[in-house]
C-alpha cells in the first residue's frame, strides 16, 4: 500500500471513529421529559450536556387543564426520566404518572417539599412552588439526586451544574427582596387571574388574591367579584394583573366593575405564572421570567 492510499485509509478510520464517538455520546444522553418548561429548565441547567430535555407544555399553556396527547404519552414511554410537578399541579395526568412509575423512574419534584412548607387550600396544597426560589431550590435538589442516582458516572458533573444553578437562584432572591421595598407596604397587594402567586406573596411580604382559587378549574361568582372590588376600592390598589396562561376577560371584567363604581383601576401587566415565555425572548427561562414578574409588579404597585 503506497504513502497516498494509506494516509486515505486513515482519514478514513479517523472520520468514522468521530462518527461512532458522536454516535455514542449522543446515546448516552439521558432522555428526560418534564411537564412545565420552568422543570425542564432545572433539568437542563443541571443535567447539562447529559441530558436531552423535553418539555410537554409550552408557552401560555395552562398545566391545570392540560391533557396529554398520543404524542405526548409517545414522549413518556421512551422517557429514561420523567419530572412532573406534583402537588396536584397536572390534575388530569395523575393516572398516566402512577402507571409509568411502575416501569421508569417519575419523580413528582414537589412532592417531597416538608408539610410545614406548603400551602394549604382546602383539600389540596398549592402546586405554585416555583415562585418561592428557597422550595424550587428543593426542587432542585430533587432532580440533581435523580440524574445522579440514574447516571452515577457523570454524578460530580451533575453537582457542579447545580452548584452553579442553585446559587444563581440564591441570589435572583436577594434581588427580588430589594426589588419589593420599592413598594411601599400599605400598596403591596397583588391582585391576579388565579391564585398562583401564593408562595411569592409568603417569600417576599406581599399580600395577594386571586380571582379564581389556586386552580384555573376553579369556579368563581359574584361574591368574589365583589370581594376583589372593596379591596381594591378600600386600599386604593393601583394595578391589577393579567396571566399569560389565563384569559384576561375576567380580570378585565374586574376592572370594569370597579370603572362603572367610579373608582380607577389598570391593568398593570401580564404575568407569567403557570407557563414562561415564548421562545426567543428575555421570558423563554426561569430566571427571566421571574425577573419580568418582579419587574412588571414592582412599576405597577410603586408608581
Amino acid at each position: 500500500m503506497n504513502k497516498n492510499a494509506f494516509s486515505a485509509v486513515l482519514k478514513t478510520l479517523s472520520f468514522a471513529l468521530f462518527i461512532f464517538g458522536c454516535s455514542a455520546n449522543a446515546q448516552a444522553q439521558l432522555n428526560v421529559v418534564t411537564t412545565t418548561a420552568m422543570i425542564a429548565d432545572l433539568a437542563e441547567n443541571i443535567g447539562g450536556k447529559h441530558v436531552e430535555v423535553t418539555a410537554l407544555m409550552g408557552t401560555g399553556v395552562d398545566p391545570h387543564l392540560y391533557k396529554a396527547t398520543q404524542g405526548d404519552l409517545r414522549k413518556l414511554t421512551k422517557a429514561d426520566i420523567i419530572f412532573y410537578n406534583g402537588l396536584h399541579l397536572e390534575g388530569k395526568m395523575q393516572d398516566i404518572f402512577e402507571k409509568l412509575a411502575r416501569k421508569k423512574t417519575v419523580i413528582g419534584v414537589g412532592d417531597k417539599i416538608p408539610q410545614s412548607a406548603r400551602l394549604q387550600h382546602g383539600a389540596h396544597p398549592d402546586p405554585h412552588i416555583w415562585f418561592d426560589l428557597t422550595l424550587w431550590q428543593q426542587a432542585g435538589q430533587q432532580v440533581l439526586h435523580t440524574l445522579q442516582q440514574q447516571d452515577p458516572a457523570n454524578k460530580k458533573d451533575y453537582q457542579h451544574n447545580a452548584d452553579v444553578y442553585l446559587k444563581q437562584m440564591s441570589d435572583l432572591d436577594d434581588w427580588i427582596k430589594q426589588q419589593i421595598q420599592k413598594v411601599p407596604e400599605a400598596q403591596r397587594i397583588l391582585i391576579t387571574a388565579h391564585d398562583a402567586f401564593g408562595y411569592f406573596g409568603k417569600a417576599y411580604g406581599i399580600k395577594v388574591m386571586g380571582l379564581q382559587g389556586i386552580s384555573t378549574a376553579a369556579e368563581f361568582g359574584l361574591q368574589d367579584i365583589k370581594k376583589l372590588k372593596d379591596v381594591i376600592v378600600d386600599n386604593h390598589v393601583k394595578a391589577v394583573f393579567v396571566e399569560s396562561s389565563v384569559s384576561p376577560r375576567f380580570i378585565e371584567s374586574l376592572v370594569a366593575g370597579v370603572k362603572a363604581e367610579g373608582h380607577q383601576v389598570a391593568i398593570g401587566g401580564e404575568l407569567y405564572s403557570d407557563a414562561m415565555g415564548p421562545k426567543g425572548t428575555a421570558t423563554d427561562h426561569y430566571f427571566g421570567m421571574v425577573k419580568h414578574n418582579v419587574n412588571t409588579i414592582v412599576k405597577a404597585l410603586s408608581n
